[in-house]
């Protein structure tokens, strides 16, 4: 009997170790995909679909806030909110994809070549990777949310990559404050 509680003991202790190593483990995984400019591992660790269908109601939200009550309520306000709604979808819609993401890795990879940022003294030599994930510092929120605060700059609130158990693996499902309020 003894052996029976002590191997579901080690085994509970291994269950909540890999539940709570998971999240940790997702970040790296994440930050080696994005220094290594690999879309396809990258969807691996994004739910695209629910991370697009967040940033929409974040630039939704942030454009009724800008445009104020007199014009949202006024038929043109609501004609140009929904342009405007149409427009920042659309722009969500192609950015937040694995080929928009990689787009904009290319993006950075140009703009270090540009500022000279390079791995050698070669002037073809590769590109410094991006390191967006190297100063994150990660919480749980609750036993099933993690969150991951990234630094911006002086004066800006981080920005929170919230990850969520997806089956057995952990995916970002939701991007905080990622439009300014």
């Amino acid at each position: 009997m003894k052996k029976f509680v002590a191997f579901v003991l080690v085994l509970l202790l291994a269950l909540a170790a890999w539940w709570f190593s998971g999240p940790y483990l997702t970040v790296h995984g994440l930050a080696q995909a994005i220094e290594q400019r690999d879309t396809t591992r990258l969807e691996r660790y994004v739910d695209f679909p629910r991370v697009r269908l967040s940033l929409r109601a974040q630039v939704s939200d942030y454009m009724v806030r800008q445009a104020g009550p007199d014009v949202a309520g006024s038929p043109l306000g609501a004609l140009l909110y929904g342009l405007g709604d149409q427009l920042g979808g659309a722009a969500v819609d192609t950015v937040i994809t694995p080929m928009g993401i990689g787009a904009l890795l290319q993006g950075h990879a140009l703009y270090k070549r540009g500022r000279n940022e390079l791995q050698g003294n070669d002037s073809w030599a590769p590109t410094q990777p991006a390191q967006p994930l190297q100063q994150a510092k990660g919480r749980f929120e609750r036993l099933d949310r993690f969150v991951v605060d990234l630094d911006r700059g002086p004066g800006q609130p981080p920005l929170q990559v919230v990850l969520e158990p997806q089956g057995l693996r952990w995916q970002v499902v939701d991007l905080r404050n990622a439009v300014p309020q």
